[in-house]
């Protein structure tokens, strides 16, 4: 495979795998919502706890991994940034470490529901699930209008 050809195989699995993290971010809590309105101990609440153990375990977490390793790929492989001109890029960074960190919370948050321990009710992650689709949209124009 010839180096144009493994940068555009490169480019094409960072985006599907950040595909496959926001999907997960997107989901996953829309099931905290449904979940925070079921009964603790109820056959519905184990229910919810293995569907989102599994879609943050099998799918959310190797995505992110996969789109966090194919990105630095690109950077660091390929040369695809120009640290001292693309302005836009270390904002869209900032964005990421900040998906990523939400990812994380996403997991504290899945281990209290495991352990029957939720503190925050389905209008909270109403909200919080607001946040993947507003750093996406931020981190989209970033990258096709590189404002700076």
């Amino acid at each position: 495979m010839d180096a144009g050809t493994a940068y555009l195989v490169t480019k094409a699995l960072h985006l599907i795998a950040v595909i496959a993290w926001m999907a997960g971010l997107l989901y996953l809590p829309r099931l905290y919502v449904y979940h925070a309105l079921s009964k603790k101990g109820s056959q519905q609440s184990e229910t919810f706890k293995v569907m989102e153990r599994r879609l943050l375990r099998a799918i959310t977490t190797p995505a992110m991994l996969a789109a966090w390793a194919f990105g630095l790929i690109l950077i660091f492989y390929f040369g695809v940034i120009d640290w001292s001109q693309d302005g836009w890029f270390h904002a869209k960074l900032v964005l990421v470490i900040l998906l990523t960190a939400y990812h994380g919370a996403l997991g504290r948050w899945r281990r209290g529901f495991a352990d029957d321990a939720n503190k925050h009710g389905p209008s909270f992650y109403r909200v919080v699930n607001e946040i993947p689709t507003i750093i996406m949209v931020l981190v989209v124009l970033l990258v096709i209008v590189k404002p700076f």
